[in-house]
């Protein structure tokens, strides 16, 4: 097919112009195009996006996130990138940290504005796809979490995209969101909680970055669901043990 459509240029610039560099140019922008377009597609494929969901508790979240890394990706255990974290504060605490509600107080992420996520890194093509598994998780009838005991800025619902609303993805989240019922608000960090809005707060990770979440919240049972299995929470040992998982530096089991 490529070589038909060099030969049909050819001819036509030979008919038009008469000139050999006619001929060439024409060779020359045919080849170009048709080696270009290609693996732009492929880039588009393969470019990891690191990006973040959140509407109330983690647990459960996580274990819907893996499971579709899983299904639309193909990942095995190894490969799963789905980590429970924080995201959509201003703040950080003491050398750098961002931690669960702990005894000793320490940067505590619902006083630093942050929310629950789970951060994953998913090819940029695959946005739309994870952002519709996203719109999914929220109670078809309500349209609010399915925790809605958890109140406050913690438990909003939220996600991030490089760029935010400026990302060349965030069209394929605004369709998913449109489709669901759901309005995206532009977050400003330190956002309110969104129950009974029917809204999700969109952040810049560059601006609002991922932080993740102790060990001993990672792969974890929750309180929506039957007990995951031990093969499922022993997936934190193995991240951890393979480098997936960092130590945090705040209270925690390892």
């Amino acid at each position: 097919a490529l070589c038909g459509m060099l030969t049909e240029i050819a001819a036509l610039n030979v008919r038009q112009n008469g000139s050999r560099r006619s001929l060439l140019e024409g060779v020359m922008t045919a080849a170009t195009a048709a080696v270009v377009a290609p693996q732009l597609a492929v880039a588009e494929e393969t470019s990891m996006t690191d990006v973040y969901f959140g509407v109330g508790c983690y647990w459960h979240i996580q274990h819907e996130f893996v499971e579709g890394e899983r299904k639309m990706l193909g990942r095995s255990d190894a490969q799963l990138t789905s980590m429970t974290g924080y995201a959509g504060g201003t703040k950080i605490g003491s050398e750098g940290r961002v931690c669960y509600h702990n005894m000793q107080q320490i940067a505590d992420y619902g006083r630093l504005g942050h929310g629950e996520v789970v951060g994953m890194s998913i090819p940029q093509s695959k946005i739309g796809d994870f952002a519709e598994l996203y719109f999914s998780l929220f109670n078809p009838r309500t349209k609010d979490r399915v925790d809605p005991m958890d109140r406050g800025g913690e438990y909003r619902s939220l996600l991030g995209l490089p760029g935010g609303t400026s990302h060349a993805s965030y069209p394929a989240v605004l369709e998913a969101a449109a489709k669901a019922g759901f309005t995206l608000k532009e977050g400003k960090g330190n956002d309110g909680d969104t129950l009974g809005t029917q809204s999700v707060w969109v952040y810049d990770t560059a601006k609002f970055p991922f932080y993740q979440a102790e060990v001993y919240h990672q792969f974890h049972n929750d309180f929506q669901s039957p007990a995951y299995g031990k093969a499922y929470n022993n997936i934190a040992n193995q991240a951890f043990a393979d480098g997936r998982l960092k130590v945090t530096g705040c209270p925690d089991r390892v």
